[in-house]
C-alpha cells in the first residue's frame, strides 16, 4: 500500500474509497491463466494492485506483475476497464474500496514464477473452465465472462 494510501486512510479510516487499480490476465503458451492464490481470504484472483501518484496503468501492471509473480510483461494489451459494484472489495482489517480496474492481457512473457511471500500463497496456471467460482470475487467471474464471451482464452 502507498503512502497516499496509508494517509488518506488515516483521515477516513475504514469508510469506501475509490482506488483506481491495473490487473494482468496472463496466458501461457497452452492458454492456460496464471491465477494467484490469495494469502489474505484464499481466494483466486488475478496479479494486480494500486495504481500509484503519477504512475501510468499500463506501468502500474508491470510492476504488479513482477512483484507479486517475478514475471516480466513484454508486451501488454488493454482488455476492459471496470467499475462500479462488482469492483467493491472489503479487506480482513475491515478497510473498503471499490476499484478502478484496468484490465491488461499478456500472453508474452519472461522470467520465473516467484510469489510474493505477503500477498500470494501460491501461483498456478489454470484451465479458464476449471477455475472454481466459488473462489472468485463478482468482479473476476464478470471478467471471466467476458473473456469467454470474446473468444480470448
Amino acid at each position: 500500500m502507498g503512502d497516499y494510501i496509508k494517509e488518506l486512510r488515516r483521515v477516513v479510516g475504514h469508510k469506501p474509497i475509490t482506488i483506481p487499480h491495473s490487473v494482468v490476465i496472463l496466458f501461457d503458451e497452452n492458454k492456460k491463466v496464471l491465477i494467484e492464490v490469495r494469502s489474505d481470504d484464499g481466494f483466486y484472483d488475478f496479479p494486480g494492485g494500486g495504481i500509484d501518484q503519477g504512475e501510468t496503468a499500463e506501468d502500474a501492471a508491470k510492476r504488479e506483475l513482477l512483484e507479486e509473480t517475478g514475471i516480466i510483461a513484454d508486451e501488454l494489451t488493454l482488455f476492459n476497464v471496470y467499475s462500479g459494484p462488482i469492483t467493491y472489495y472489503k479487506y480482513h482489517n475491515g478497510d473498503e474500496i471499490y476499484g478502478i480496474d484496468c484490465v491488461y492481457i499478456a500472453k508474452q512473457y519472461h522470467g520465473e514464477l516467484i510469489p510474493q511471500k505477503e500477498e500470494v500463497e501460491s501461483l498456478i496456471f489454470m484451465d479458464i473452465n476449471d477455475i472454481p467460482e466459488d473462489k472468485l470475487s463478482i468482479r473476476n467471474k464478470q471478467i471471466i465472462k467476458d473473456l469467454k464471451e470474446k473468444k480470448i482464452c
